[in-house]
């Protein structure tokens, strides 16, 4: 992910919200100000949770090999951790570790092979049918599982001119279009309203998808000026949101999603070892979800990207974690388990043999 900037300008792309403009009002300030005060000190994070770092093993090695993906996590999120407590699911997501510079057999730079999904600067098409965006390459937290840590996003940056929509303009087969990074979210409010009327001027594109982890970690930026400008749009939107655990839903979260009842609200978590491969977490986490309004969708087996390995859950293990939900919950609260497979033809169902 590109580093967010900590001056009062935006970046090129219209990220990182800090400066002034027509449309900032209260609740623009406050996210923008979240933002801005996110966490990106190790010592900081662990003084604020109270956990010393003799009990982070890995916290006191040499990480400055992770210079390229430093900590960033901003304190709406870290309010939601456990106190005292180095094993806790949402620190576990966030904190730098001396696992993340060992080399693993099997996980590269770009496990989906996304560089070759490119169509043009900004678009990439796996599918058919439909084609993703890179909004921007600027994220409000750095999550240590993500499978974009490696990404060259210099080379796609969007201008003003959005070279992405002129290329998808001349792809009459895509109807549905997902906007990613990165976090789309973090473009202001003007900027998105830009790309989307943008994108939503191609008469072939019925579906607009916003794939986002910012109203989790700071449910703020879900403002009247954001949900105004995915009103009018003329094309159905779904917002596909990243909760992992349950105890990332709290009361601002809850909140943030009712004020997005009008679109359909989809959740895709990751399965991570330490966070979520618990049958009760990931039982508590679609009751929640459902409760605020979100429909759990899927829940990916982790990447094979390079710095993840320590996150890995065997696919025995991942079958078995499903099997019990499935026991456990209503057909429609149970995620997909699914995995993606380079150069396939959709996502693919994990399921035991036989």
């Amino acid at each position: 992910m590109i580093p967010v900037k900590s001056s009062h300008e935006t970046n090129a792309n219209g990220s990182i919200a800090t400066g002034r403009d027509c449309s900032m009002g209260a609740h623009a300030q406050r996210w923008r100000r979240e933002l801005l005060q996110a966490v990106t000190d190790v010592a900081l994070l662990l003084r604020l949770v109270d956990v010393h770092p003799s009990e982070i093993e890995t916290a006191t090695g040499d990480l400055t090999e992770l210079r390229d993906f430093p900590l960033r996590v901003p304190r709406p999120y870290i309010a939601r951790m456990r106190r005292g407590d180095p094993k806790d699911p949402l620190l576990r997501q966030v904190l730098p570790t001396t696992p993340e510079t060992e080399p693993a057999k099997g996980y590269g730079l770009d496990p989906l092979d996304e560089s070759d999904a490119v169509v043009d600067a900004g678009l990439l098409k796996k599918y058919h049918g439909r084609a993703l965006i890179i909004a921007t390459g600027s994220c409000a937290v750095h999550c240590r599982y993500c499978f974009r840590r490696h990404f060259a996003y210099v080379d796609h940056r969007q201008d003003s001119s959005f070279p992405s929509v002129a290329a998808l303009r001349r792809d009459p087969t895509i109807r549905e279009v997902i906007l990613s990074g990165g976090d789309p979210l973090m473009l202001t409010d003007a900027h998105l309203g830009r790309l989307l009327a943008a994108v939503g001027s191609v008469d072939h594109v019925e579906r607009i998808r916003i794939h986002t982890r910012l109203p989790v970690v700071i449910p703020q930026r879900v403002t009247p000026a954001l949900t105004e400008i995915l009103a009018n749009m003329r094309q159905r939107v779904v917002v596909v949101l990243h909760f992992n655990h349950p105890n990332e839903i709290d009361g601002d979260c809850a909140r943030s999603l009712a004020d997005l009842d009008r679109f359909t609200l989809l959740n895709q978590s990751v399965l991570l070892h330490g966070v979520n491969d618990d049958a009760d977490a990931l039982f508590e986490l679609s009751e929640r979800l459902f409760d605020a309004g979100v429909l759990p969708y899927y829940l990916h087996m982790p990447d094979a990207v390079a710095g993840t390995a320590h996150f890995d859950v065997s696919e025995r293990r991942a079958l078995a974690l499903h099997r019990q939900l499935q026991a456990r919950l209503p057909g429609y609260l149970v995620p997909r388990l699914v995995r993606e497979v380079p150069g396939g033809t959709a996502k693919e169902l994990v399921v035991a043999d036989g």
